[in-house]
């Protein structure tokens, strides 16, 4: 791993057998080697992986190539003039499928991240990301729960600032998203959105191909259309190289302690706070007032968001990442 290299909250670095994995797989496609059907197996391991780190079944979860695309199959589901709730300042990926829905009456109202379990029961649906994107600030899933189980209002979470670093718990959720190519340290092109059985006929399967098929392989040509009967009708046909490195990536990522990874990453992140005289926040992600050209004149790969440098600590990063980053900025 680069030294210097905060960015994963842009992009995650892999594993070298995950880069050794999709370089074998793009050799075989060079040598004309594979069927489509080769690559089932790395899609039932990532759609595993992915259920694994968030805890739920693995016959809950739908695979797709962008968390847009996925919350589009939520979007789409929503009753005309349902009001949804988000946070003040949230990814589009998440807000835009929703607002995209406006023609139907649809209103999106975002709200400061941490009124959002206290504002939610007067809305038809929360979606909300885990962790922001723009500063790393974490939603209190507690709180949200209980305030949206006791109201009956549904639940949309994007993890893809979350999963990888952080241990979840997440069953009790109506759908998960999250991509794979941050924290999961996986190829673009791969994403996962978990459906609760409660919520399995509310979507739309708006991008519904053969893949959405219950035998994908006897839905390849001609009406009727014979969707699966669970999650998978949500299914997009699989980016196969993208689906060749997560199937290393998530079982590893799955494997570790996911508790432990936690507390190495945010112990990294609290120490830069706590080096620039800022408070602790409790998240791997960072925004702090810096110029991001200042930065990679340092050797540092931070990104820009809202206005702010953005750096993420990950499993691979060390207090010699902090000390040049303080230095930097000093």
């Amino acid at each position: 791993m680069p030294d210097g290299y905060l960015n994963t909250p842009s992009i995650g670095i892999p594993p070298v057998r995950t880069v050794n994995a999709v370089a074998e797989a793009v050799q075989r496609w060079g040598r004309g080697a594979d069927t489509p059907g080769d690559f089932e197996e790395s899609v039932a391991i990532s759609r595993q992986g992915f259920a694994n780190l968030i805890g739920v079944p693995a016959d809950r979860v739908a695979i797709g190539s962008a968390v847009s695309q996925l919350l589009a199959t939520v979007a789409a589901g929503l009753p005309d003039g349902a009001r949804v709730l988000a946070a003040e300042g949230e990814f589009t990926s998440v807000s835009f499928p929703f607002a995209a829905q406006a023609h139907r009456g649809i209103t999106v109202t975002e709200v400061p991240l941490d009124e959002v379990p206290a504002a939610a029961p007067g809305y038809d649906l929360v979606a909300v990301s885990v962790v922001q994107s723009a500063n790393g600030a974490v939603v209190d899933l507690d709180a949200l729960r209980a305030a949206t189980e006791g109201a009956g209002v549904p639940v949309a979470l994007d993890v893809t600032q979350a999963a990888g670093w952080m241990p979840l718990r997440l069953d009790w959720a109506d759908w998960v998203a999250g991509a794979g190519y941050k924290w999961l340290l996986s190829p673009r092109g791969a994403a996962w959105l978990s459906v609760h059985p409660r919520v399995l006929e509310r979507g739309v399967p708006v991008v519904a191909g053969w893949y959405a098929g219950e035998d994908p392989w006897q839905a390849l040509y001609g009406l009727p259309m014979r969707l699966a009967g669970g999650a998978t009708r949500y299914d997009l046909s699989p980016v196969w190289l993208a689906h060749a490195g997560a199937a290393v990536s998530l079982p590893y990522l799955a494997s570790v302690d996911l508790n432990a990874v936690k507390s190495h990453c945010v112990k990294l992140a609290d120490a830069l706070l706590a080096g620039l005289g800022l408070p602790e926040q409790g998240s791997a992600i960072v925004a702090i007032d810096a110029e991001p050209g200042r930065l990679a004149g340092a050797g540092i790969v931070a990104s820009a968001r809202a206005g702010r440098a953005r750096v993420g600590f990950a499993l691979y990063n060390t207090m010699d990442d902090v000390e040049r980053l303080l230095s930097a900025l000093a």
